[in-house]
């Protein structure tokens, strides 16, 4: 699919104007300079529960200008405007369902195997590509088989307004498991900003249906051990939307999630000796255990106090409890009007 035009999309809702609304990107020619076709690029949008954003997902990739573009929106049966929003973008989809499915990581893989492109990514549906994504990198770093390229990520906050850009730098395996220093010290990889050959994603396995956390992490770690090598390209490529109610704001739960698929990679690594795995594994192991007496610690002032949780989430509890038992009798009392 050719990627449509700004006026053949239905018009955005009122009030809403820029990128992705009433902007489109540049468009590429049909042929790439020595006439031969541009390769096909695969997108997946996983959602469920996300009609807040989706539109703005959908509207970002229709509008990347690009000449062969196939686009897969996989939804998990969601309950909210969902539906209603991805059949008015019908049309340009190659496919879309809604329906019970394995979660996100399945859905993912389930959209990489239908599509056919030479190069894919997954944007999830509270994030987007960023305006000429496709048109700078097809025409200023082209593809090389076995190379995922890793783009500039802009943050946005959930108002939409850009907070700070982000490169990655991670070049090994062996980086990629340095979790504390390295992808913790500014080095870590941005899903949004990933195009990645899609048959090394099928080689590799895909996502791991049962890791619906840091399943990118662990995917780039699976691509490292494939023999990839990552190129980082400076091409503002992806946006990632952050907000409270997502997955990754619960930090504990995603380095639990990372340091769980670290150590699986680090036994799958046959190219690390055993005292190395062994060195590895214990250095994660014990950034686990900080991290979690860490994230303790700043989680209020009894736990700055050093009491533990047998002891704070008791008092938690009361509190909480104590607190709805005052908000009710608050709203119960007979109001006075002078």
């Amino acid at each position: 699919m050719r990627c449509p035009r700004l006026s053949d999309l239905p018009a955005p809702p009122d009030g809403k104007s820029g990128w992705p609304w009433t902007e489109e990107s540049q468009r590429l020619p049909t042929s790439m300079p020595n006439d031969l076709p541009w390769h096909r690029i695969t997108i997946v949008t996983p959602s469920y529960n996300q009609g807040k954003f989706i539109e703005e997902t959908i509207r970002s990739i229709l509008l990347q200008g690009y000449s062969d573009l196939e686009y897969f929106v996989l939804d998990g049966g969601s309950t909210d405007n969902s539906v209603e929003i991805i059949q008015k973008y019908s049309p340009w989809l190659t496919y879309w369902a809604s329906e019970r499915d394995g979660g996100q990581s399945n859905a993912i893989n389930r959209g990489l195997g239908m599509g056919s492109g030479s190069y894919a990514t997954w944007i999830n549906s509270d994030d987007l590509l960023c305006r000429n994504a496709l048109f700078n990198h097809a025409s200023g770093i082209g593809f090389d088989k076995n190379v995922v390229c890793v783009g500039i990520c802009c943050y946005l906050d959930e108002q939409g307004k850009t907070t700070s850009f982000h490169s990655g730098r991670i070049q090994s395996l062996e980086e990629l498991l340095q979790i504390r220093t390295i992808w913790h010290g500014g080095g870590s990889i941005d899903q949004p900003a990933v195009l990645f050959p899609r048959d090394l994603s099928l080689a590799v396995g895909g996502l791991d249906p049962d890791n619906h956390i840091a399943m990118d992490y662990e995917l780039w770690g699976k691509f490292f051990l494939a023999g990839a090598s990552f190129q980082y390209t400076g091409v503002h490529f992806g946006i990632f939307r952050q907000y409270p109610d997502q997955k990754t704001f619960d930090g504990l739960s995603t380095n639990e999630s990372m340091l769980t698929a670290a150590a699986k990679l680090v036994r799958a690594a046959a190219c690390f000796p055993e005292e190395q795995k062994a060195r590895i594994l214990a250095e994660l192991d014990s950034y686990g255990r900080w991290y979690k007496k860490e994230h303790w610690r700043c989680s209020g002032r009894l736990a700055r106090l050093g009491l533990s949780p047998t002891i704070v989430m008791p008092v938690r509890k009361i509190r909480a409890r104590l607190q709805e038992c005052l908000k009710s009798y608050v709203w119960s009392r007979p109001q006075r009007y002078s």
